[in-house]
């Protein structure tokens, strides 16, 4: 599966990057058997962070795009997780998706989709997965979304 998803990332023009490091007193994932837990990748893209609250200054597409960021960083700790070796990657198990989004504001599964649909893009099948989609209040850093994930590897 390796080469498959190294050649849909760059046929997307996606090169991953290495996998960010914690900001705090916690580590990038965890691997429990043949389960590997990644903690929450916030918005970030080449620019930065991407801040802001869904329904008030940023709209579905935003989030939609700040989702896909988020879902690269994911893809580059499952990597990580797997020393380098995507070929070990089984699949995509689940996501929990947050929306940093007003009160009034109920599109958060159309958020995550930026997500959804990047790892389908990518890892084909393997891909599909069980999701969550929630609002937040507020997210950290002030950023649009932060998603975590949990793979399947051999």
């Amino acid at each position: 599966m390796s080469n498959m998803i190294e050649t849909r990332l760059a046929d997307m023009g996606i090169t991953l990057p290495e996998a960010p490091a914690p900001a705090a007193n916690y580590i990038p994932f965890v691997q429990v058997g043949d389960l590997v837990h990644v903690s929450g990748q916030i918005s970030n893209g080449p620019d930065g962070l991407i801040i802001g609250k869904l329904g008030l200054d940023l709209g579905v597409e935003d989030g939609a795009a700040a989702a896909q960021t988020c879902a690269i960083s994911l893809l580059a700790q499952a990597k990580a997780a797997c020393g380098g070796d995507l070929s070990r990657l089984v699949r995509l198990v689940k996501l929990v998706g947050f929306v940093n989004s007003t009160p009034d504001f109920t599109q958060q599964p159309q958020v995550i989709n930026g997500a959804s649909d990047f790892m389908v893009a990518v890892l084909g099948d393997a891909g599909r997965h069980a999701r969550s989609a929630v609002s937040a209040a507020s997210l950290p850093l002030g950023v649009a979304v932060e998603i975590e994930a949990i793979f399947q590897v051999k």
